[in-house]
């Protein structure tokens, strides 16, 4: 049973930094892709960040380029997500998600999804 689990959110002012991560279980983790989502209030999700099975093939969307770095750890089957310099308009629960082969920016690319850990920023 595959399972994605993030942890890290909270509550930051604006221009702080949080650190999320997502420990994954049930899956050979070096062979999947682990994207980054995110989902405003009344908003669909959309894509962030993701990293290739190697660490290479990384993507990020344009609005947290420069501000975000996703990171993975194979040996600890875990994807991280620095968000520095953060912004109210960054609130969101933020997503964690894998996909069997390289990086994508859809939704619909990946398998499987943690629950998602809430990040709220103040103004």
């Amino acid at each position: 049973q595959v399972q994605l689990v993030e942890s890290g959110g909270g509550l930051v002012q604006a221009g702080g930094s949080l650190r999320l991560s997502c420990a994954a279980s049930g899956l050979t983790f070096s062979n999947y892709a682990m994207g980054w989502f995110r989902q405003a209030p009344g908003k669909e999700r959309t894509f962030v960040a993701a990293k290739g099975w190697s660490g290479g093939n990384t993507l990020y969307t344009d609005s947290v380029k420069g501000r975000f770095t996703t990171s993975r750890d194979n040996a600890k089957n875990t994807v991280y997500l620095q968000m520095n310099s953060l912004k109210p308009e960054d609130t969101a629960v933020y997503y964690c998600a894998a996909r069997l082969g390289g990086s994508h920016y859809s939704i619909r690319a990946y398998d499987y999804w943690g629950q998602g850990t809430q990040v709220t920023v103040s103004s």
